[in-house]
Formats: structure tokens, C-alpha cells, sequence
């Protein structure tokens, strides 16, 4: 039997993120940018009013392999796993304090900053969400695919974000993206549950 016309047209687009073929977001600020990826390097466009166009201002964007600053909505802290919750921990002690939050609480706005200057955004799985609140096709996705094709990194904590098969159009996910050096460390924590990566 035939599905109905909106059925498959929802199961053409449930594919893993892999096989993306472009992401891209814009973000608004002193200044309007477009950001993208064709999988060939991520390029950044700003936007000039006096032309009413964008203008290519930065071509083949590098991720940091790392820094020392994390991003994440730590009121929820006491709902996360315990890994993570060790994780922030040892981020606030590790080399004597250093490790700074920036959290603008904006998944875009945040993930641009990690972009540009590294280190890593969490949003974990809670005992209220606990397979995650963020949306994979349409957030962590397009953000995952960004994130990799700048020498960048992006887990559930489980796997790769874009090796996840998709169930559903609105299926959600947990996410840690951005430096891979920063991800990993994350993941030797939520992986091996137990104290700080040995080095």
C-alpha cells in the first residue's frame, strides 16, 4: 500500500547527518554574518548594508584545537548525569581557576563564539530531558557539520552526532560541540565516568 504523500516525503529527509550536503546560520550583532559550509572549509560572510549584500570577510575558518573556556546553562547542573556534573567540576579547578563560563544562552550566538575562539558548549542530556532538549535534524546537525568541517568536534556522548539515525523530524538530542581537544576531554569523563583525562 501506498504511504500518503507527507509520509514520504518526512522518511526522504530522516538520514543521518553525514549526508549533509550544506549547513549554514546567520547571526545578528554589531554586525550581520552568514556562516557556511558546502563541505569544502567554512566561510564567513558580513553583511553590508551600503550594498545590500553579503561580502566574503574570512574564508576557510579554523577552530581552535582548544581553550580554556566551556559554555553551558549550569542552573540545571544538579539534573545532569554525574559525569558531567564531575566534568564541571574539575573545568572550575583545573589550572588553578582558570577555566572560564561564557554562556550567552543563545545556541548559535554561543557556538559562533567557540567558532572563533574554541573551546566547547554542552547542552546534557537532564532527568527531565533525558535523551536531550536540542533538535537534531535542525540544530545540532547543521552545527555538528559546521563544527567538523573546521577542525572541530560534536558527540552526544554516546557518538558522533552526525552518525545519529534520525527516528523522527523533530527527535532531540544532548550535544557537546566545538573543540575536538575540549570534546574529548568531556568525553573522557562521560565515557569513562571517573576523574580527569590522564594526559
Amino acid at each position: 500500500q501506498r504511504q500518503p504523500r507527507e509520509k514520504r516525503a518526512e522518511q526522504s529527509i530522516l538520514k543521518s547527518g553525514v549526508k549533509q550536503i550544506a549547513a549554514g546560520y546567520v547571526v545578528y550583532g554589531s554586525s550581520t554574518v552568514l556562516v557556511y559550509t558546502t563541505g569544502n572549509g567554512v566561510h564567513m560572510f558580513t553583511l553590508d548594508p551600503q550594498i545590500g549584500a553579503y561580502v566574503l570577510t574570512r574564508e576557510n575558518v579554523r577552530m581552535p584545537d582548544y581553550a580554556n573556556q566551556y559554555s553551558i546553562n549550569e542552573a540545571y547542573c544538579h539534573t545532569f548525569p554525574k559525569p558531567y556534573q564531575n566534568y564541571l567540576e574539575w573545568a572550575k579547578q583545573k589550572q588553578g581557576g582558570s577555566c572560564s563560563l561564557r554562556y550567552i544562552g543563545s545556541l548559535v550566538a554561543d557556538f559562533h563564539r567557540i567558532l572563533l575562539k574554541g573551546g566547547v558548549f554542552l547542552y546534557p542530556p537532564t532527568a527531565k530531558n533525558p535523551e536531550g532538549k536540542l533538535r537534531l535534524m535542525y540544530e545540532a546537525n547543521p552545527l555538528a557539520f559546521i563544527a567538523e568541517e573546521s577542525g572541530g568536534s560534536a558527540s552526544d556522548g554516546k557518538q558522533r552526532i552526525l552518525e545519529q539515525q534520525p527516528a523522527n523530524l523533530h527527535q532531540r538530542t544532548s550535544l557537546i560541540i566545538g573543540s575536538k581537544k575540549n570534546v574529548d576531554e568531556i568525553l573522557g569523563f562521560v565515557n569513562e565516568t571517573q576523574g580527569p583525562p590522564r594526559s
